[in-house]
């Protein structure tokens, strides 16, 4: 008899030894799902944070950019001798039956790209009376370096002052001697050197360059971009419409095709 207690004790005492153990288990396991959903939790506060940082950083830039639009400069936005009313430089046949727009910057690389892809192609096709193109240089990288606004008054500088043949050898000329967004960024005299090398006469141009004589009508042209919905370079219309290509060669396909 006192042997069967005995063992009736030992399987109670292993069935609470085991139910113990459940409770345990079940508590770890609790405890590690609480644990986890904590992580989930801070995780998700870190990724709305860093959204909120990162949309917060977005809206200065935008929002300072279109501030030092709308203040512009306080030159007058008189144009250069040769520009279109659009802020731009046009050429070829006014008949073409394709019109190509490219908003450019001359410190864009990618600007940069599609000039080297499609230049050939294009001045081709412009040469035969297929295409009728305006350049419209933009200051959007000045936030990068003053390289890119000063590019833009010396290329209307040149127009001014030389024509607008002259003035497209120094727009080709100022892609091929394309600096990097890092720097170093070519100086003024930089800029009247390839100037008088495309063919501009320096007394001419050189005071203008260094003046920042077209300073309000290349901020204009800035300004009139974005208006017209132009928020990055290059940007290319054809007959009035964006390009829908998504590369580069898409795009200069688009353009002389």
């Amino acid at each position: 008899m006192a042997q069967k207690k005995s063992s009736h004790r030992t399987a109670q005492e292993k069935a609470a030894a085991q139910a113990r153990r459940e409770q345990r288990q079940a508590r770890t396991l609790r405890a590690r799902e609480q644990a986890e959903e904590r992580r989930k939790a801070a995780k998700r506060r870190e990724q709305l944070t860093r959204a909120g940082m990162i949309a917060a950083v977005l809206a200065l830039v935008v929002g300072g950019y279109f501030l030092i639009t709308s203040l512009g400069s306080d030159k007058p936005d008189t144009a250069p001798e040769g520009a279109s009313g659009n802020y731009g430089m046009v050429l070829g046949d006014a008949d073409a039956p394709k019109s190509v727009v490219v908003y450019e910057d001359f410190l864009c690389p990618f600007c940069g790209q599609l000039e080297q892809t499609v230049r050939d192609r294009l001045d081709a096709a412009v040469e035969a009376g297929e295409v009728k193109v305006e350049f419209r240089p933009l200051p959007f990288l000045e936030r990068i370096d003053d390289y890119s606004p000063r590019s833009a008054n010396a290329f209307a500088v040149v127009l001014d002052a030389s024509g607008p043949e002259v003035a497209k050898e120094f727009h080709d000329l100022l892609f091929d001697n394309q600096p990097s967004e890092e720097g170093p960024f070519p100086s003024d005299d930089d800029l009247v050197d390839l100037a008088v090398e495309a063919g501009a006469t320096e007394s001419e141009v050189r005071p203008g360059i260094e003046d920042m004589a077209f300073e309000g009508w290349v901020d204009a042209a800035g300004e009139a971009a974005s208006k017209a919905g132009v928020n990055s370079t290059p940007t290319v219309l054809i007959d009035g419409e964006k390009a829908t290509g998504t590369t580069i060669d898409q795009i200069a396909s688009e353009m002389v095709d």
